[in-house]
C-alpha cells in the first residue's frame, strides 16, 4: 500500500518543475540612432547619465515657485490618481490571491448529529481537521501568479502615466495662464493708449483741426480692444478653474494672482531614441500586458493536462462526548484525485487560440505604441525649433511696427497724417505684440509637451517587482509605500 502510495508521488514531484506555455521574450522594436529633429538645433542638448534635470520633479526645470506648489498637490489630492491608487491596489490583491494558491488549505467543520432510529436515539460528536492541496502541475499556479503579477504592474504603469499626463496637462493649463494674464496686460496697456487717443482726436475734432470720423473710429478701436480684453478674462477663469479641478479643489479654493512667463523655454535634455523605451510609462505597460498575454497562453494550453488534488482528513469522532477527545476516538483518511477532460468539443483548443491572438494583439499595439512614442517627440522637437526661429523673426517685426507706430503718432499730431494710417499701424502692432506673446505661450506648452513625451524622467526601473507586490506592509519598498496609499476620508 505505502509503496503504491509512493508511486503516485513520483510523477507528481517531476511534474511540479514542468511548465506548459511559450516562453516570455520582449519583443525587439527597432529604434533609429537618433531623432531626425534633433540635429542643427541648439534648444535641447543629449542628456549623460549624470543629467538629473528630468528625473523626479522635472517642473522644476521651469523654475517657476507656484507652479511647484501645484504640481505637489497632484500627487496628494488629484482624485483621478487616488482611483488608479486603489486599482493598484486591487490589482496587488489579486497577486497575493494567485501567489495563495501554492499552498493547500486547511480548515475545520465540527459538528453533532443526532440521530433516531430502531436501536434508539443517539449522538455523534466530531472534530474534524481537513486538508487540501493542488501541486503546481504543468506550472498553472506560477502562470497564473505571472499573469496577475504583470497585470499588476501595467496597473502600477498606468498610474504613473496618469500621474504624468495630470503634471502635464496642470504645466500647460499654467503656462496658459500666464500667456493669457500677459495678454490682458497688453490689452489693458493697449487700452489706457487708446483713450489717450481718443482724447487727442476728440480735442482736435472741438479744435475744427479733425474729422468726425476720426473720433469714431478711435472710439470703435477702444471699444473692441475692451472687449477683447473681457473675453480673455472670461478664458482665464476657465483656465483657474480647470487648475483647481486638477489640484483637488473646488474653483471657489483657489485664486492665482496675475503673473507672466519670465523666461524662454529652458534647455531639455534628449536621450537617445533607444533609451525612450524605457523612460514612457504608457510603453511600460504594454509590455507588461504582452508578459501577461504569454502566460495566459501557457494557462490555456495547461487544460489538456490532467489535475492532481491532494486531500486528507483527520479528527475526532465519537458518540460519546466525554470520550471525544481519547485516543481511541481519532479518525483519519487521505487520497489523492486525478481529473482529466476527455471530450470538450474545441473548447480548450478555442481558449488556446484566443489567448494566442490577444497576445499577437499585445504585441502589435506595443509596437504602435513605441512608434507614436518616437513620432510625438519628433513633433515636438520640431515645433520648438520653429518657434524660436519665428520668435526672432517676430521680436524684428514688433520693434518695426513700433518705431512705425510712433512715427505715424507724430505725424497725426502734426496735422500731417489722417487718423486712419493711425488706427491701421496700431492694429498692426497690437497684432504683433499678442503674437509674440503668444509664441511664448506656444514655446512653454511644447516644452511641457516634449518632457512629457521624453517620459518625465520615469524609468521603466521603478516599476514594483513581484515580491514588493507581494509585500504584505510591513516593511514595504519604497514604491509600494509611495503608490499603494488608500484614500483619505
Amino acid at each position: 500500500m505505502t509503496t503504491r502510495r509512493f508511486s503516485l508521488l513520483i510523477p507528481t514531484i517531476f511534474c511540479v518543475s514542468c511548465t506548459i506555455g511559450p516562453k516570455y521574450q520582449k519583443p525587439v522594436v527597432p529604434a533609429p540612432p537618433a531623432f531626425k529633429e534633433f540635429a542643427g538645433n541648439e534648444e535641447w542638448k543629449t542628456a549623460s547619465p549624470s543629467d538629473d534635470l528630468l528625473k523626479g520633479k522635472w517642473w522644476e526645470i521651469f523654475n517657476d515657485p507656484q507652479l511647484n506648489a501645484l504640481e505637489e498637490r497632484i500627487t496628494s489630492s488629484n482624485f483621478t490618481i487616488k482611483q488608479l491608487e486603489a486599482q493598484f491596489r486591487l490589482s496587488r490583491a489579486l497577486v497575493l490571491s494567485a501567489h495563495a494558491n501554492y499552498y493547500p488549505t486547511i480548515g475545520s467543520a465540527p459538528s453533532i448529529q443526532q440521530s433516531d432510529n430502531r436501536l434508539g436515539p443517539g449522538s455523534n460528536f466530531q472534530l474534524p481537521f481537513t486538508a487540501s492541496w493542488v501541486p503546481d502541475l504543468w506550472g498553472r499556479v506560477r502562470l497564473a501568479v505571472e499573469a496577475a503579477t504583470a497585470n499588476a504592474q501595467v496597473s502600477a504603469a498606468d498610474l504613473e502615466n496618469a500621474r504624468l499626463t495630470l503634471q502635464a496637462t496642470l504645466a500647460v493649463d499654467y503656462f496658459n495662464l500666464q500667456g493669457t494674464d500677459m495678454q490682458i496686460a497688453l490689452l489693458e496697456q493697449t487700452i489706457d493708449a487708446y483713450q489717450r487717443n481718443l482724447t487727442l482726436t476728440q480735442n482736435r475734432y472741438a479744435g475744427g483741426v479733425a474729422a468726425r470720423s476720426d473720433v469714431t473710429l478711435a472710439q470703435t478701436q477702444l471699444f473692441t480692444t475692451q472687449s477683447t480684453a473681457t473675453d480673455l478674462r472670461s478664458n482665464r477663469g476657465t483656465l483657474e478653474h480647470a487648475i483647481a479641478v486638477i489640484t483637488g479643489q473646488a474653483p471657489a479654493e483657489l485664486t492665482i494672482p496675475p503673473g507672466k512667463i519670465n523666461a524662454a523655454p529652458p534647455t531639455i535634455p534628449v536621450a537617445v531614441p533607444s533609451v525612450l523605451l524605457e523612460r514612457r510609462p504608457d510603453i511600460a505597460a504594454q509590455e507588461r500586458l504582452i508578459a501577461a498575454a504569454n502566460a495566459n497562453i501557457g494557462i490555456a494550453q495547461a487544460a489538456y493536462y490532467p489535475t492532481l488534488s491532494l486531500s486528507a482528513t483527520a479528527g475526532l469522532a465519537n458518540s460519546n462526548l466525554g470520550k471525544l477527545l481519547t485516543w481511541g476516538s481519532r479518525v483519519w483518511s487521505a487520497g489523492p484525485v486525478i481529473s482529466q477532460t476527455l471530450f470538450d468539443f474545441g473548447r480548450r483548443n478555442a481558449n488556446v487560440l484566443v489567448s494566442e491572438a490577444s497576445y499577437d494583439a499585445s504585441v502589435a499595439a506595443y509596437r504602435e505604441t513605441v512608434l507614436v512614442a518616437f513620432e510625438q517627440v519628433e513633433d515636438n522637437l520640431n515645433t520648438m525649433k520653429v518657434l524660436a526661429q519665428e520668435s526672432e523673426e517676430l521680436a524684428r517685426a514688433v520693434a518695426a511696427a513700433e518705431t512705425s507706430l510712433q512715427l505715424e503718432l507724430d505725424r497725426y499730431r502734426a496735422g500731417t497724417e489722417s487718423y486712419l494710417n493711425v488706427i491701421t499701424t496700431q492694429t498692426i502692432t497690437l497684432n504683433d505684440e499678442r503674437t509674440q506673446v503668444v509664441l511664448l505661450q506656444r514655446r512653454m506648452v511644447s516644452a511641457v509637451d516634449l518632457v512629457m513625451a521624453l517620459g518625465g524622467g520615469w524609468d521603466s526601473s521603478t516599476l514594483p517587482t513581484g515580491d514588493q507586490i507581494r509585500s504584505n506592509g510591513m516593511g514595504d519598498p519604497a514604491y509600494t509605500q509611495k503608490v499603494a496609499q488608500p484614500v483619505t476620508h
